[in-house]
């Protein structure tokens, strides 16, 4: 018989980590930005879909020179992949007070009611970029500020 201790260590072991999860979430939410499919997203880097899906859902760990490759497909910095992580997590990386370097640091908090990942969101945020004019995007952008609260 397994001593019970070594069921739950076997048990959490197989779940993902929740920064690998994390990564996931904001590789689906650039390639979801950016219109592409799980099926283009593995065509750039070589994957199949359902590779892409793993790493999405944190199930698969993203490698160092994988994530490299993911940032120049998605055309982030890799520090993007790491952005807006729960603070719990964040104190696992150390730094002032919990918090990752480079973390918000001015009175803003990352959105805990999962906000950039909602597809009215992704919508919004698709066709705002797809204003091609600058000036018109500003506009567009000062608008939507002045139609939220003040903030303090």
């Amino acid at each position: 018989m397994v001593p019970a201790e070594q069921v739950v260590g076997v048990e959490r072991e197989s779940r993902p980590s929740p920064i690998d999860v994390h990564v996931g979430t904001r590789i689906r939410l650039r390639r979801t930005l950016l219109g592409m499919s799980q099926e283009r997203l593995g065509e750039a880097l070589g994957l199949t879909f359902q590779q892409v899906q793993k790493y999405e859902r944190g199930v698969n760990r993203v490698g160092a020179s994988r994530l490299f490759d993911l940032s120049r497909v998605l055309d982030v910095p890799i520090s993007f992949f790491f952005d807006d992580m729960p603070e719990n997590l964040a104190a696992s990386f150390g730094g002032p007070h919990g918090r990752r370097p480079g973390a918000l640091t001015d009175g803003h908090e990352a959105f805990p009611d999962d906000t950039l990942n909602r597809r009215e969101t992704l919508e919004l945020v698709r066709a705002y970029y797809r204003i091609t004019d600058p000036n018109v995007r500003k506009r567009m952008f000062d608008l939507i500020k002045s139609m939220g609260p003040v903030e303090a």
